[in-house]
C-alpha cells in the first residue's frame, strides 16, 4: 500500500503543477508568509488529548498561504487560503496541524483527488451568457464567475464542471469558487478537514476534527468585485503583529456514532459538542526562507494523536513528501509514535 500510494502522490503531484506556476516552489498554496508565536493549551484540553502541546505551553512556526499554484501573488482574488501550523515539542521533536479555509475537502479517496486534479486544471477564461447563468440558477448551483480585470485563467470552470457530475464534490467546490479573499490571514478560519483520534488523558480515544477561529473574527471581501490591490496580506499581518500578537482559538470538535469519520467531503453536524484546546499566539514575522524551506505534513503527529483511515489523509502523507523532494525542501522530521 505505501508504494500504491506513492506512485499516486508522485501524478498527483503533478497533476497539481500549474502551466503557469513554478516548479521551484509548492505546486499549491504556492505563495506563503511565515511567521513564529506560542501555544498554550486550555485547562481542560489534556483531559481530551494527552499530546504534549495540550499539555504545557509549546513554541510554534506557522505558514499562512494563499491557495493558488500561481507563479503570480494575488492576494485579492477569491481564493482558498492556508494555515499550516508546527508545534515544536522537546526532544527535537514536532507535530503539524494543516488547515484550509474550506470546512470540507473536494473528493472522498485519492483515485478520486487525481481525477479532480486533471479535470479541475485551469483553462482559459470565458466569460458566462446569461442564458449560462439562468440555466445554472435552474440547477440551484452557483455559475462560473466572470473573470477578474486581467485575468485570463479561470481556476474554477473546471472545478465546477467536475462538482456537476460528481456529488461529492458539490461542497467544496462551490464554496471555494465564492469564498471572497480574507482581509487579513489572522481574520480567516482554517479547518484541518480530516478526522484523527484523539486520546484523553484517562486513555479514552475519540474521534476529532481540527479548526482555528481567529479572535479577531473573520472578514473577507465581496467575490463578486475587482480587488482594489493585489498584494497586502504579507503586509497587513506585519503591520498587525507591529501591535501585538494575532490569537486564534483551537477548537476540537467531537464526533459521534452515524458521523463519517473518514470522508473528508461530509461535514458532521453542527451540533457536535466542541472542545477550547488553547490558543495560538502568532507574534512575530519569519524571513521568507525559513518558512518556504520548510515542509509540513499532516501526518506528523505524536503520542495523543492518531490517523484515521481517511484515504485522502494517507495519500497526502505521501504527496507533501514528493513535493518537498521536488523542490528540495527541508525534509519532513517524522518523530513520535504515529
Amino acid at each position: 500500500m505505501g508504494e500504491q500510494h506513492r506512485n499516486l502522490a508522485r501524478k498527483l503531484v503533478t497533476a497539481l503543477q500549474r502551466k503557469d506556476g513554478d516548479r521551484k516552489r509548492r505546486p499549491v498554496h504556492t505563495f506563503g508568509t511565515g511567521a513564529s508565536g506560542h501555544f498554550i493549551p486550555s485547562p481542560v484540553a489534556a483531559g481530551f488529548c494527552d499530546a504534549e502541546h495540550f499539555r504545557s505551553p509549546t513554541p510554534a512556526t506557522i505558514r499562512f498561504s494563499n491557495g493558488s499554484g500561481s507563479a503570480v501573488r494575488r492576494d485579492g482574488w477569491s481564493d482558498v487560503r492556508g494555515m499550516a501550523t508546527r508545534f515544536h515539542l522537546s526532544d527535537n521533536k514536532a507535530t503539524d496541524l494543516i488547515g484550509m479555509t474550506l470546512p470540507v475537502f473536494f473528493t472522498p479517496d485519492g483515485e478520486s483527488f487525481l481525477k479532480f486534479a486533471i479535470e479541475a486544471r485551469p483553462r482559459p477564461c470565458q466569460r458566462a451568457t446569461p442564458w449560462q447563468k439562468f440555466r445554472d440558477m435552474l440547477r440551484l448551483t452557483p455559475p462560473v464567475p466572470d473573470p477578474y480585470d486581467g485575468e485570463t485563467i479561470s481556476p474554477d470552470a473546471g472545478a465546477i464542471a467536475f462538482a456537476h457530475q460528481h456529488d461529492y464534490a458539490r461542497a467544496g467546490v462551490f464554496q471555494a469558487a465564492t469564498i471572497g479573499a480574507p482581509q487579513s490571514y489572522a481574520r480567516a478560519a482554517y479547518h484541518a478537514v480530516h478526522s484523527f483520534v484523539a486520546t484523553g488523558a484517562d486513555g479514552t480515544q475519540r474521534w476529532v476534527r481540527f479548526s482555528w477561529q481567529p479572535v479577531s473574527g473573520v472578514l473577507t471581501t465581496d467575490p463578486e468585485k475587482d480587488p482594489v490591490i493585489d498584494d497586502y496580506l504579507q503586509a497587513e499581518l506585519a503591520r498587525r503583529l507591529r501591535n501585538g500578537p494575532a490569537l486564534f482559538s483551537l477548537m476540537m470538535q467531537v464526533g459521534e456514532v452515524g458521523d463519517d469519520f473518514n470522508d473528508p467531503t461530509r461535514a458532521w453536524p453542527p451540533h457536535r459538542v466542541r472542545i477550547m484546546m488553547g490558543t495560538l499566539y502568532v507574534e512575530k514575522m519569519l524571513d521568507d526562507v525559513t518558512t518556504e524551506k520548510l515542509s509540513f505534513n499532516p501526518h506528523l503527529l505524536t503520542r495523543g494523536i492518531a490517523p484515521s483511515d481517511d484515504p485522502v489523509l494517507w495519500v497526502r502523507k505521501s504527496a507533501y513528501e514528493v513535493s518537498s523532494g521536488r523542490r528540495r525542501g527541508t525534509p519532513c522530521p517524522f518523530h513520535g509514535e504515529r
